[in-house]
């Protein structure tokens, strides 16, 4: 566990849109750290353009970043949990403890 947190204490992960418009980096934490333009054309474009393309690179690489978060701390989860249903907020407790073999008393049944 040390070591994958050794290895994501510094780890950055960085997009570059296809265009090579814009780049964004961010943290281990998702955390954006950097936002470059590589052009001047950003200039030209209509703000929503503009807008939806940082979008898009930001939240590229943040999934690319939890993907290898995600894989750093699988073996450390248990079976029944995988990192990124956990990581992502995905898991549900209630079938969490229905895949531990835990009756969970579920009122919504």
């Amino acid at each position: 566990m040390a070591d994958a947190n050794a290895s994501l204490e510094s780890a950055t992960e960085e997009v570059v849109a296809k265009n090579r418009l814009v780049g964004a980096k961010v943290d281990a934490t998702g955390e954006l750290v950097e936002l470059k333009f590589h052009t001047q054309a950003y200039r030209d474009m209509a703000p929503t353009e503009l807008a939806a393309a940082i979008t898009e690179v930001v939240n590229k690489a943040r999934s690319q970043m939890a993907e290898r978060v995600s894989e750093a701390y699988s073996p450390f989860m248990p079976d029944v949990a995988g990192a990124q249903e956990v990581m992502s907020g995905d898991l549900d407790p209630l079938k969490l403890l229905d895949r531990l073999g835990i009756p969970s008393d579920d009122p919504r049944q």
